[in-house]
């Protein structure tokens, strides 16, 4: 079915138009190391999280609902640049699917206000990546830009369903805070393939 990546590429871009406006705020990456950025949200470097996915339905796949969008969320504990605020990371995993499924581009979710937070050397950023080490994922973000609440996340390359499971297929974890508490949303991960996109249960802020 790859070779129908491009129409499907095409007919992606085509839905994200149709939804709304271009995404027109570019926000600021910072690519981070585990278990270093935890100490951005507890003292003690360890974070205690909340975790729940969403079934991405791919088809052909050999076992439904082994394709899914990781949400988690963690409390900034006081003492720490983000006490009082909501860790929300995201990650999408195929590494236990299996077939012949289309590749995935990247996911949309309606998260609302970011709050900056220093991440990485000091420097206040929107959202962080764990692609230094210490955490899973081969897959980091190429850029992610949003428009009202809405954030759009891209790839910086394709992920893809492998002929037999693979723990390389899946994003590193994407991180951002939030002054607001969590709840469940229906995101979107889009793809290079047909359908072009994915409705996926996840959590993100209360709006």
């Amino acid at each position: 079915m790859r070779f129908k990546r491009w129409s499907g590429w095409l007919h992606a871009l085509a839905f994200l138009l149709l939804a709304g406006p271009a995404p027109a705020a570019p926000l600021i990456i910072a690519e981070v190391s585990a278990p270093a950025v935890n100490c951005v949200f507890n003292p003690s470097c360890t974070i205690f999280v909340d975790d729940s996915t969403g079934a991405i339905a791919m088809p052909y796949i050999a076992t439904p609902g082994t394709a899914w969008l990781q949400s988690r969320t963690y409390r900034g504990e006081p003492g720490t640049p983000a006490a009082g605020l909501t860790g929300y990371s995201y990650r999408i995993s195929l590494t236990q699917a299996a077939g012949f499924g289309d590749c995935l581009a990247g996911f949309v979710i309606d998260f609302g206000p970011i709050v900056r937070l220093p991440y990485a050397g000091g420097q206040p950023a929107d959202i962080y990546t764990v692609s230094l080490g210490g955490g899973l994922g081969t897959i980091g973000l190429a850029s992610a830009e949003q428009e009202g609440g809405v954030i759009t996340f891209w790839l910086k390359a394709p992920l893809c369903v492998q002929p037999t499971p693979s723990n390389a297929a899946t994003t590193f974890f994407i991180g951002l805070a939030s002054s607001r508490p969590p709840r469940e949303i229906t995101a979107s991960v889009f793809a290079y393939g047909n359908p072009p996109s994915y409705p996926v249960a996840a959590r993100a802020p209360m709006r």
